[in-house]
């Protein structure tokens, strides 16, 4: 076929793409996948100065967009009729605020995957343990991961927005990206 005429039926066919990639996503997770997630929209930047965990008056917080989106999050995967297995999340109250907005009941700190931002050193360690805990992972129902960019970075080589879930499946010895969840 000429090239003048298969490029239309190219142009045609790439919206199409991004759509299928996410419903692969959605039925890996319906499969018992995992997925981690940046925490919802939360203003700014790392964490401030004199930042305590579990002291969230001293954190950077989730806005109300960020609160909005935290349910947005789980009436998806809802709509999209996925099993959750479990949610974790850092300590940091952004993520589990996101993971109980999501799962209202169901989140339950795994300091694995708090932020290593600040302490850039415990990173090897940290995302050593992270992948340990997504290797173990056999369900059933999903998984679902509440974190931070850097933790998501370090796993996976993505850069996630807010609100932005990667799904990852186990596959031998390590894990895998699946596809994306956008917010």
């Amino acid at each position: 076929m000429p090239l003048r005429r298969a490029l239309p039926l190219l142009l045609l066919l790439l919206p199409a793409l991004p759509a299928r990639a996410e419903e692969a996503a959605w039925q890996a997770l319906r499969d018992g996948a995992m997925v981690l997630f940046r925490h919802a929209n939360a203003p700014g930047g790392g964490d401030p100065p004199g930042f305590r965990p579990g002291d969230c008056a001293t954190q950077r917080n989730l806005d109300e967009a960020g609160r909005a989106q935290a349910r947005r999050i789980g009436a998806a995967f809802r709509a999209e009729g996925v099993p959750m297995g479990a949610v974790l999340a850092s300590a940091w109250c952004r993520t589990t605020e996101t993971a109980e907005l999501a799962f209202p009941g169901q989140a339950r700190v795994e300091p694995a995957f708090n932020s290593f931002f600040a302490d850039r050193g415990s990173a090897p360690a940290q995302t050593a343990a992270a992948r340990a805990i997504l290797l173990a992972w056999q369900g059933p129902g999903a998984l679902f991961v509440s974190t931070h960019q850097v933790n998501i970075t370090a796993l996976t080589g993505i850069v996630p927005a807010p609100g932005e879930g990667v799904v990852m499946r186990r596959q031998g010895d390590a894990v895998v990206v699946i596809g994306r969840l956008r917010p």
